[in-house]
């Protein structure tokens, strides 16, 4: 019983602090932030926050800014929002009272809409930068930094190299709460600033029943000069110099005024040819290439080639059946056949003749969509016969193996 009256009285001896403010609530970093430069223009995308840090939702964001800055890759995120170049501000659908929230498990049916003007939340943002001078310029950090003594000396031991760099601008994407208060900051992407690679040559377009082929000539890339001495130098890599990578960008371009470009390519290819697969008879396509260069982590692509174009004309023949059979019976002869897989046939012209016939001829007014044929003829005559598959175009195909048969 003693025990029991000193717990409680441990119990009642706690002080009661004051009451803890409320959680505030930010929304979570935007996310797939992509950055393209085409020539002088940087194109962003990046997907808005639709639930708060905490995994509650909707998110307590009222905008999405979108910051650019030319720097070192080491900046911090303070930096970047204090330094940087606010390239836009997304207006978003908000939260009435941003506290009244749900779970991830809750449905969406138990809380309010978020409302307003401006983007859904989750929906796919998408602003532009317009590369000017200025850009190019980096951020100067010596009056934004004070370092210590310590932190300028030189590092003990052997020099090293700097590390690789290319002049690139950085860009990062952050909710914003009604009240101004800041998210964390989303996942960095860059865009080189260097000239951008010369638009290749306009492409070869060629297809068949499959698929649309475009290729083009390689962009021209200067070859690095080989170090005097032969075979007998070894091989080495060289100190400072930013590895280059070439590749390219496929798009389909529209008949609309302005005309309209859709990349067809998810990432950038190293070869120099791309199949479209979406054929479609009797449409006109044209594509464009364009050439992307890589250095380190940044990217810039030139301009577009000259547009080729070319009118899906369908003039391909099925196969030719097989499987042709014949059966006699009583005054006639059956036929039947294997159906071809092609999705276009539209039916199958049967074609006969005398055994010794060197030709065949057709014994059906239109063509037929049975595989399948009942040919009432004289018995005791030897005839020969072979199938044809046509398709929606009218092209025919060879035609099949001739089989012989004498009715009954």
């Amino acid at each position: 019983m003693v025990v029991v009256v000193t717990t409680l009285a441990i119990v009642a001896c706690g002080k009661r602090g004051p009451p803890l403010p409320p959680l505030v609530k930010l929304p979570v970093a935007p996310t797939e932030l992509s950055a393209e430069r085409h020539g002088p223009t940087v194109d962003l995308q990046l997907t808005v926050p639709a639930a708060n840090t905490d995994g509650t939702r909707p998110a307590n964001v009222a905008r999405v800014d979108v910051y650019g800055i030319t720097g070192p890759a080491a900046l911090t995120d303070d930096q970047i929002v204090k330094l940087g170049t606010l390239v836009a501000s997304v207006p978003v659908k908000a939260p009435r009272d941003p506290n009244q929230t749900i779970d991830p498990d809750e449905p969406e049916s138990t809380i309010e809409a978020p409302e307003g003007k401006g983007l859904d939340q989750g929906a796919r943002a998408r602003v532009a930068e317009r590369l000017t001078p200025e850009v190019d310029t980096p951020v100067d950090l010596s009056k934004a930094t004070k370092r210590k003594r310590s932190e300028t000396a030189l590092p003990a031991g052997p020099l090293l190299p700097p590390p690789l760099s290319v002049p690139s601008r950085t860009y990062v994407g952050v909710g914003v709460s009604a009240k101004g208060r800041r998210g964390p900051l989303s996942q960095r992407v860059s865009v080189a600033l260097t000239k951008p690679p010369a638009a290749p040559a306009a492409p070869d377009v060629d297809y068949n029943e499959q698929a649309i082929t475009v290729a083009w000539t390689p962009a021209g890339v200067a070859e690095p000069t080989p170090p005097p001495g032969g075979d007998e130098v070894l091989p080495s890599a060289p100190i400072g110099v930013t590895p280059r990578t070439l590749g390219y960008n496929v798009y389909q371009v529209s008949d609309a005024e302005p005309p309209g470009m859709t990349r067809l390519t998810k990432a950038a290819v190293s070869e120099t040819h791309f199949s479209d697969q979406r054929i479609a008879w009797g449409e006109r396509r044209c594509y464009v290439v364009r050439a992307v260069e890589t250095i380190a982590d940044a990217s810039v692509e030139g301009d577009e080639s000259a547009p080729a174009c070319v009118t899906l004309t369908d003039t391909f023949p099925p196969a030719a059946p097989k499987g042709l059979q014949a059966v006699s019976t009583e005054g006639a002869i059956n036929l039947i056949w294997d159906a071809n897989t092609e999705k276009d046939v539209r039916g199958y012209i049967v074609l006969r003749g005398v055994a010794a016939a060197a030709t065949l001829e057709a014994i059906v007014m239109e063509p037929i969509q049975e595989t399948s044929f009942k040919d009432g003829v004289q018995p005791g005559v030897r005839y020969a016969y072979a199938v044809q598959a046509v398709d929606s175009a009218g092209n025919v195909s060879p035609m099949s193996a001739r089989v012989e048969e004498t009715a009954r």
